[in-house]
């Protein structure tokens, strides 16, 4: 039972890190829209790629609302949630199970 409490774990510390990393790129993301970047940089498409096709989801489902993108408070909220409820259900699984 050890193993499967230290892999469970594993998996929440790992699902954490993702969910950081991708945070920090959407809330670049939303700082780029601000600003007129190169679009040839290569970061700058990275960040695009990485980040349009949850956005282009979610903006497709919320209402236009005359030039306000609103997708990436969405998508930010989506992750914290993610954090509060599956890391720590994650976490408190591999407790129950010690």
């Amino acid at each position: 039972m050890f193993i499967l409490a230290n892999f469970i774990k594993a998996m929440a510390v790992v699902l954490d890190m993702a969910l950081t990393l991708y945070l920090f790129i959407v809330i670049a993301r939303a700082i780029l829209s601000w600003v007129s970047p190169d679009p040839y940089n290569p970061i700058v498409r990275f960040i695009h790629n990485a980040t349009e096709p949850v956005l282009y989801r979610v903006r497709s489902k919320i209402p236009y609302l005359g030039g306000l993108d609103l997708s990436p408070l969405v998508v930010i909220a989506a992750i914290y949630f993610m954090r509060i409820f599956v890391v720590d259900s994650l976490y408190h699984m591999a407790r129950s199970i010690m």
